[in-house]
């Protein structure tokens, strides 16, 4: 950061009051409320202090409800830095010149290491049912629907976009994606009791944490060797989303998922996770995102 930038910053800092002065904090807060405010009312039909709502309206509030992220960064990068601040993340949401192994990594990798982390479970094996031929027949349509309203589009542009590159500045890439990742998890907690997703137990909430925490450090990475790029940690996303609930869950059914919950995806993310804090020494490619990103368009700028 030149001194010129850090001129800029102040002076945003000094016009934007608060907000500029913690946009972490700022961007965390607007992140939850928007999104538990959407939320709330599904939350509390389902749990019968409101009347039943109507399914559609559920299907239309849970995929709002995730765009508070969005909402977050586009506010907070408008107070930080801007109009460019603005113009630079929308042109990361079409940062497609990644480097092909990346794609294959999330479109690949993804599903690869799901299925392996769930193999490993007892009894897993026994359980596969052969219908991978139907199942992906419908996936690339899953996977658009799950790109667009399942969570990626929404979230995306704040956590990795605007959150990711601030906390790896401010704590290093591991500490930043295990606050990121736990800040993550956490923000998702309200669907345990929407009626959408299964109803909370304790073991399934602290997988769901580790799991998160770990499919984050794995996304860091991808992250900083995408130089910043927001459409790829888009399509991770969908990626996950759409391999585990919607190919691995009835390729291997009951007890598989129903039982053990999210155990097969921890155990697959986990020690994804731990291989490569290993082999990258905690580092997860931070600073390459730095070096392949021409000059005055750093995706790591605060």
């Amino acid at each position: 950061m030149t001194a010129t930038d850090g001129a800029r910053r102040s002076s945003r800092a000094a016009r934007g009051g608060l907000l500029a002065r913690h946009p972490l904090t700022a961007f965390f807060v607007i992140a939850y409320l928007f999104a538990w405010l959407v939320e709330l009312p599904v939350v509390l039909a389902a749990q019968g202090v409101l009347p039943a709502m109507p399914k559609v309206v559920v299907a239309i509030l849970i995929p709002l409800a995730t765009f508070g992220p969005t909402v977050g960064a586009f506010v907070m990068t408008g107070v930080t830095e801007g109009k460019g601040g603005v113009r630079h993340l929308l042109r990361r949401y079409v940062q497609w010149r990644v480097g092909l192994i990346w794609y294959l990594f999330l479109l690949v990798g993804v599903p690869l290491i799901i299925v392996l982390g769930t193999i490993v479970v007892p009894g897993a094996l026994a359980t596969y049912q052969p219908i991978l031929g139907t199942l992906l027949l419908g996936y690339p349509f899953a996977f658009l629907l799950t790109f667009f309203l399942g969570g990626p589009l929404g979230e995306e542009p704040g956590w990795r976009g605007f959150a990711l590159p601030r906390l790896q500045e401010r704590h290093g890439p591991l500490l930043g994606s295990v606050i990121l990742g736990v800040l993550w998890a956490l923000w998702h907690f309200p669907l345990f009791w929407s009626g959408v997703w299964t109803p909370p137990a304790i073991s399934n909430m602290v997988m769901f944490v580790i799991m998160i925490t770990a499919l984050t450090i794995m996304m860091s990475w991808v992250f900083n060797h995408a130089a910043g790029s927001v459409l790829i940690t888009m399509l991770m996303h969908a990626s996950f989303n759409t391999f585990a609930n919607k190919v691995a869950s009835p390729l291997f059914p009951a007890p598989i998922f129903n039982d053990y919950g999210l155990l097969p995806v921890l155990i697959g993310f986990t020690g994804t996770a731990i291989v490569l804090i290993i082999v990258t020494r905690g580092r997860l490619g931070y600073g390459a995102a730095v070096r392949a990103t021409p000059a005055g368009a750093d995706p790591c700028r605060q």
